[in-house]
């Protein structure tokens, strides 16, 4: 590797700790214009809509750069994310967090946010191993539309349990915003709507 680089290989080691902070730093330069492309999409109106336009997003760059995404997502270690993987899960938590807001949720903002990442890399990575020939077009969309009926809810006459969970989960994503309310008051509202919402 240093080689291809034209330097030493002390060199490198100055600049990482070891082979996984080199990798990691691989996976964080390749994702820098996906994260730059989603991280920039104008919000719709529609927060489920975003996290739609999110998701595709997400697959189709995991589909085209394979290599990256396996260094970003297939390293498992636990309790370790990548530094790439981690840029990529706070710009799908602000998503969910807006659907919160939006009184659309019918779950927990992290509930939400760990379901829509489990299926969107799972859908990657099976895509990612299909020949491309045999792929599923149409399989990222259908398992994208189980993720979000599974965490949303439309609020509809025929949902009214769902959408009173959505209420309950807006207001425990408001709770910090309450500036009104003493740190207290605020701790405790969002303690209550937190275990409301399950």
């Amino acid at each position: 590797m240093s080689a291809a680089a034209g330097v030493q290989s002390p060199a490198i080691y100055r600049h990482f700790v070891d082979m996984r902070a080199l990798l990691d730093a691989v996976a964080e330069h390749g994702f820098e214009d996906y994260l730059l492309r989603k991280g920039a999409l104008a919000p719709s109106g529609d927060p489920v809509e975003d996290l739609r336009r999110g998701w595709d997003l997400h697959v189709e760059f995991g589909v085209s750069h394979p290599a990256l995404y396996s260094l970003a997502y297939g390293q498992g270690q636990p309790g370790v994310q990548t530094p790439a993987a981690e840029k990529a899960s706070a710009i799908l938590a602000a998503q969910i967090k807006a659907i919160a807001l939006a009184g659309r949720l019918q779950m927990s903002e992290g509930t939400a946010a760990h379901l829509v990442h489990a299926a969107g890399c799972g859908v990657t990575f099976t895509l990612i191993s299909m020949p491309q020939d045999q792929r599923d077009p149409d399989l990222s969309a259908r398992a994208r539309e189980a993720a979000i009926a599974a965490v949303t809810t439309d609020g509809g006459p025929g949902d009214v349990g769902r959408g009173r969970r959505g209420t309950v989960v807006a207001m425990r994503a408001m709770a910090p915003e309450l500036t009104e309310l003493s740190d207290a008051e605020r701790a405790l509202l969002a303690e209550w709507m937190e275990r409301a919402s399950r």
